[in-house]
Formats: structure tokens, sequence, C-alpha cells
């Protein structure tokens, strides 16, 4: 007679430890998402990583689906606030042509932050009038690009108002230009009046201050300046362009967001501006009031580490 050792089966030890890696991975993604709503640092530092996160939800997805299905659930809870965070920046349809609506006449607005000292300028103007823009807003304008943008504008673009490093051209008339500082000391911001045949539409043009880790303020307050500038505004019809120097998500944009809707890409992109390279995250923004948005995306202008935003709108 055989004695034969009787012994436990293995533990499937495999299963059991990628099961809780990933239950960990999710609760940190949910946590970091999550922190995308902390005004400030934390929350622009989240917003301009946003969209990549994605990506490392969807490979705990599909790592969950081979090795741990009974953790799926837990991984859809981060996914689902990731889409709500993300709802601002989603890519759009594109809105009726003109042959398919009669509500107005369309207006082309392309914006771009040219780069200072790059010695673009020339080459940017140039390349966003061949788009068959109307108002041309560029930013960044240092006193040799500003010379030659309008250089390169003037005769197609024969209205414009420029002030500090902000400029707009337009094939139609300007009126009521100002200047504005938004809560700071020096000008990177203005508003006009375009005077659209069918109706005038606010244009402002903004070049918000950059972002260094622990240093946002500046741009905080312009951000926030700006949306009461077009709360107050008694213009039925407003678009605001330019360097915001904020991703679409962040939160320093809430209050924008509150009084005009923020632009969504309509190419099925993310609709990505910086830097030209290899585009990572939206800086340059659209937001419209009492426009209706026909299409938005971006397009490469001149040497700039900016893709230009361009925008029909009616």
């Amino acid at each position: 007679m055989i004695d034969v050792e009787h012994r436990p089966p293995r533990a499937r030890r495999g299963p059991t430890a990628a099961a809780r890696w990933l239950a960990v991975g999710s609760v940190v993604m949910l946590l970091v998402v999550a922190c995308g709503w902390i005004p400030g640092t934390v929350g622009t530092a989240v917003a301009a990583a946003l969209p990549w996160l994605g990506l490392v939800l969807l490979s705990l997805l599909v790592a969950a689906v081979f090795l741990a299905r009974r953790v799926i659930i837990l991984i859809l809870v981060p996914a689902l606030l990731w889409i709500v965070a993300m709802a601002p920046a989603l890519p759009t349809l594109p809105g009726p042509t003109g042959s398919e609506s009669a509500s107005g006449a369309e207006l082309t607005v392309v914006s771009q932050n040219v780069r200072a000292r790059s010695g673009g300028a020339t080459a940017s103007a140039t390349e966003l009038a061949q788009s068959d823009a109307d108002v041309i807003a560029l930013v960044e304008l240092d006193g040799d690009s500003l010379s030659a943008a309008q250089d390169a504008l003037a005769t197609e673009y024969p209205h414009s108002y420029t002030v500090g490093t902000v400029g707009v051209w337009s094939r139609y008339p300007l009126t009521n230009a100002e200047p504005l500082t938004l809560g700071l000391s020096w000008k990177r911001a203005l508003r006009v009046e375009v005077q659209v045949p069918s109706a005038p539409v606010a244009v402002y043009v903004l070049h918000a201050a950059s972002v260094r880790p622990g240093h946002q303020q500046d741009r905080d307050t312009m951000l926030s300046g700006i949306a009461e500038e077009i709360a107050a505004d008694p213009a039925e019809s407003v678009i605001a362009v330019g360097d915001f120097n904020a991703p679409s998500t962040d939160p320093s944009l809430a209050a924008l967001r509150a009084e005009a809707d923020g632009v969504r890409p309509t190419d099925g992109t993310l609709g990505f501006t910086w830097p030209v390279a290899f585009p990572l995250v939206r800086i340059d923004q659209v937001f419209v009031r009492g426009l209706d948005v026909v299409t938005s995306s971006t397009m490469r202008a001149g040497n700039s580490d900016h893709l230009a935003t361009v925008t029909r709108v009616r």
C-alpha cells in the first residue's frame, strides 16, 4: 500500500495580487482626477495631465479584463469621473453651415501666440490670412513682431487695434476699442467691437500671465478679470480668444465658463495647441456668448511654439 501525501491546493496568488494592485490603482486615479476641481496649482497640474490620465485608466481597464474582472466596476468609477471632468474639453460635432441655416452671417476668427523674438510674426500673419479669416488676433507681440504683423496684414485687414503685447486685425471696421488690465498693472488684453454687417460682435483678446510652480496668482487674477468684464458686457454677441495659459478643464476658468461657452474642437481631436512639435495640452482657448459655433480647429502657422485656433461662428 502506497501512502500518498496529501497536499493542500496551492493558492492562486497571481489573480489575487493583480486584483489588489488594480484596485489600488483605481483608488489612486479616483483621487487624482478629483483633485482637478481644486483651485490653484494642484487643479492646474491635474487639468494639464487629465487627457493623458484617460490612457492610464484605459490600461487599467484592459488589464482588469484579462487579469481580474471582478475589479472592473471599481475601475469604472474613476473612469466615469474622468469623463465628467473632461466634458469641457471633449470634441463635439460641427454646427450647421451657412447653406443649412439662415440665422446670420458667419465670422471666422483665428488667434495665435506668435512667440516673442521668434522672428516668425510675418510668416504667422501671412499664413493665418490665407485661412480666409475675418479677424486675426495675435499675442506675445514684441516691437519687431508687431511691426512685421502690421506690414503683412495692412492690405487685407485695414482695421486694427493693438495694446501692449496683443493685437487684432479685421476686414470689418472696429469700434469702441479699449485696453484691459484685468486687475494687473500692465495691459495684456483688449476689447473691440467688430462691425459685422449682420450685427456687431465684441471681441476680447487675452494673453494671460504665465504659470510657474507656485506662481500663478497673476494668471488667475486675469482670468477672473476677463470673466467679470464679459459678465458686465452689454453686447449680445461676444467671443474671447487668446493664450489663456490654462488647460480647458482648469478650475480657474470656472468663472468664465459661467459667463460664456467654452468652444470645443469640431475636428475630432482635443484641440491641443502647445507645444507645436508635439502638442500635449490646449492652453489657447476660445469662449463665446450669443454665437453659434460652426467649426473649431487648430492650424500650424509661422515658427511659433503654439498652434493657432481657428473658429467659425454665426
